[in-house]
């Protein structure tokens, strides 16, 4: 098979189509979570009400209840505050607090449920539970804020900030919803992950503004706590998109799944008026604004805290601000608003309060509290802010040797190589018209280039914290075996390593393969990026694409005494003689058919799972007229979904590794390498615009910092 006909679909169509469409359902649309078994569990769910009550209750414990019975645990509804005992709760791996209203526990109830929650156990609350114990302090802190009003039921749009947590996963970037929206006494964020919040411009009665949590989650000592401020509605619990977010509540509540519910720092540029502290300041509506408003009503001696956005690190300020007062100065301070001054700013009349520019300073000194910024100037209104960013220093962080990204260096251009090879595909005229449906950020370079594309490859691998590229390697003496050696030095200089992709050549065989390890391991065994895993006796790894077209692998016997060696599938009765097994497939990875089966198998034989997971996959520049399923990128949402599946144990099976499809495999569309946010115009190039909510060039490198946090998770899964 050519690398011109090369697919990421190696299903059958109709399945892969199947997939597609199940992956592609618009999102309000969103069917309930498949029946992922895990280790049966139970779940104690508390509907007490001291004041108002929910005629939703028993709308919400049927919901539950009926969950339990397709997903393997148990619910046991009360409203008895007498189960709240050390030696009952012990028997539950989760409580949920079901639109439970005022006082519900006595003294006694509470020792017994904040040992149980600080001792490991889980906790879930739903709508009314922040309307819940008032007086008891760690309740607060438990469930992450309290209750202060809410306008009349009505629709609104639930902007999904977070969908790597098993909870928010199904759901695309918005939600439209029609629930009892709750402000809240605090704002949350600095204390726990939120998963989503609430567009106040879509509905009236909001008093939070620009920054409203609506469902959240956090640790609670050695056990975790998950809140929603949605479920009033008795609709709610019919609701199959809601009904996933409640399955995915109680299980990460109840331990059975992951997830990183550590208060996330703020990224890319923050909205001013999402100030979590602050004196004399407040929300000012501008049309032209980001999100409509600003921060206003800035005076000398104002401040506002940014608990959630940390200075450690802070080498650069800058922001939208705007002026129709006497301008001032912006004081970039870490900890508190007297506390160390990084930096400051001086913010010029502009002419109108909606006529907004830029200002922007290097920051000089180092502190690593929240951020606060004190503002200083004249008399009367000084100037409003809308938007900011802080530029912070990348901290360095070792590599994962786990992660594994397939890397393709079969490109050339004219400069080095002496004419194209491989952008032309689909019949295309590079530099500018290329066979793919995005552009790459560093243009049509060659794979031979290694002091420039390939140098940068090796950063941006790093960056994304992989720690190994899985080299694409077509034969001795081939094109790609002659630039290996250049490769594996640009790897050294960053830290990477370099694993080995065995292509499909023509007149490949079992014996060919084993001559090739054989060739591979004496030329460049000895390089010191040359991969090798120390959990598996410092063996090299070689992933065979396409091993079911050769049915007689006992040839490899030779070999796996001192290499790794993996078959692509999941069919473990086609894998004797391998080391482990890998898919390559990016399309499957949306639902993970035959994953868990897969890993399970490898571990209780002692063999290597390694599942692939992709951002996406386009291919029809490449491809013309081709009728090959697609995966469209969805902002992020379809590498989330395939990350959370392969690290879900339930779905995923408990990967040794995750290998990513790809690295650069422009013309299927699957790159997490940069892509251009202004390619050449008049070629219909996609882009990264928008994936995690970032846009221009800081949305470029989206997936290689998304890659580098689903890394950061994979790590914590495979220590625990």
């Amino acid at each position: 098979m050519t690398s011109l006909t090369r697919r990421l679909r190696r299903a059958p169509a109709i399945l892969a189509m199947a997939l597609t469409c199940a992956l592609l359902t618009p999102f309000g649309q969103a069917q309930a979570a498949p029946d992922q078994q895990a280790a049966p569990f139970d779940v104690l769910v508390f509907s007490k009400t001291a004041g108002f009550r929910h005629d939703a209750i028993p709308a919400g414990i049927s919901a539950l209840q009926t969950l339990g019975q397709q997903n393997d645990f148990t619910v046991t509804a009360t409203e008895d505050a007498a189960a709240f005992t050390t030696a009952n709760l012990s028997g539950y791996e989760a409580v949920v607090f079901l639109n439970t209203t005022g006082d519900v526990l006595d003294a006694s109830q509470q020792t017994a449920f904040q040992s149980y929650v600080d001792s490991g156990g889980g906790y879930f609350g739903v709508h009314a539970a922040a309307d819940t114990e008032y007086d008891w302090s760690y309740y607060g802190q438990l469930v992450g804020a309290y209750f202060q009003s809410h306008p009349a039921i009505q629709q609104a749009t639930v902007k999904n900030e977070d969908r790597t947590h098993p909870a928010t996963t199904h759901l695309g970037a918005t939600w439209t919803r029609t629930d009892e929206l709750y402000n809240y006494r605090t704002n949350p964020r600095a204390g726990v992950r939120v998963l989503q919040t609430l567009d106040e411009t879509t509905y009236t009665g909001g008093t939070m503004g620009a920054d409203h949590p609506i469902t959240w989650c956090h640790n609670q000592g050695a056990g975790r706590s998950f809140y929603t401020g949605l479920g009033h509605t008795i609709e709610s619990y019919s609701d199959p998109a809601f009904r996933s977010l409640l399955l995915g509540a109680v299980r990460y509540a109840a331990g059975q799944v992951s997830a990183d519910c550590s208060p996330a720092p703020a990224t890319g540029p923050v909205e001013a008026e999402s100030y979590t502290s602050g004196s004399g300041v407040q929300i000012a509506g501008h049309a032209p604004a980001s999100g409509g408003q600003t921060l206003g009503y800035i005076d000398n001696g104002d401040w506002a805290g940014y608990a959630s956005v940390p200075t450690a690190g802070a080498t650069s300020f800058s922001a939208k601000v705007s002026s129709a007062g006497a301008g001032g100065t912006i004081e970039i301070r870490s900890g508190s608003a007297t506390g160390t001054l990084l930096g400051s700013v001086t913010v010029p009349v502009t002419g109108g309060w909606e006529t907004f520019t830029t200002v922007s300073t290097t920051l000089t000194a180092t502190a690593s509290g929240p951020l606060f910024l004190r503002f200083t100037g004249g008399s009367g209104s000084l100037f409003d802010i809308d938007t900011f960013t802080l530029a912070t220093e990348p901290a360095s962080s070792e590599l994962s040797p786990n992660v594994h990204l397939f890397y393709y260096p079969w490109y050339g251009s004219p400069a080095v190589n002496g004419g194209w090879r491989h952008w032309q595909q689909g019949g295309r005229t590079p530099p500018e018209d290329i066979g793919a449906d995005l552009y790459p950020a560093l243009g049509a370079y060659d794979s031979a280039d290694y002091a420039g594309a390939v140098a940068q490859h090796m950063k941006w691998v790093a960056r994304s914290g992989a720690g190994v590229i899985v080299y694409s390697w077509w034969g001795q003496g081939g094109y790609e075996d002659q630039l290996a050696r250049g490769v594996l030095d640009a790897a050294q200089k960053e830290g990477v390593k370099v694993a080995w992709h065995l292509e499909p050549y023509t007149g490949r065989t079992a014996a060919s393969t084993v001559a090739d390890i054989q060739y591979i391991n004496t030329t460049y065994g000895g390089h010191p990026a040359f991969y090798r895993d120390a959990e598996h006796a410092d063996k090299g790894a070689f992933y065979v694409f396409e091993s079911l077209k050769i049915t007689d692998w006992a040839a490899l016997d030779q070999v796996t005494g001192n290499s790794i060696v993996l078959a692509q599938t999941t069919d473990t009765t086609k894998i004797a003689h391998f080391s482990g097994l890998y898919t390559y497939d990016g399309i499957a990875g949306a639902t993970a058919p035959g994953w868990k089966q897969a890993g399970d198998y490898a571990r209780a034989n002692n063999l290597i799972w390694a599942p692939s997971v992709a951002p996406g996959y386009l291919d029809d520049r490449a491809v013309p007229g081709n009728t090959t399923p697609t995966v469209d990128r969805a902002g992020g949402a379809a590498y989330d979904r395939q990350w959370s599946n392969a690290l879900d144990p339930a779905i995923g099976g408990s990967p040794t590794w995750v290998s990513v499809t790809s690295f650069n495999e422009w013309h299927e569309g699957s790159s997490i390498e940069p892509a251009d946010s202004t390619p050449p115009a008049g070629h219909g190039y996609l882009t990264y615009e928008g994936a995690y909510g970032l846009t221009g060039e800081a949305a470029q490198t989206a997936y290689l910092d998304r890659t580098a946090y689903w890394v950061g998770l994979f790590g914590t899964a495979l220590r625990d």
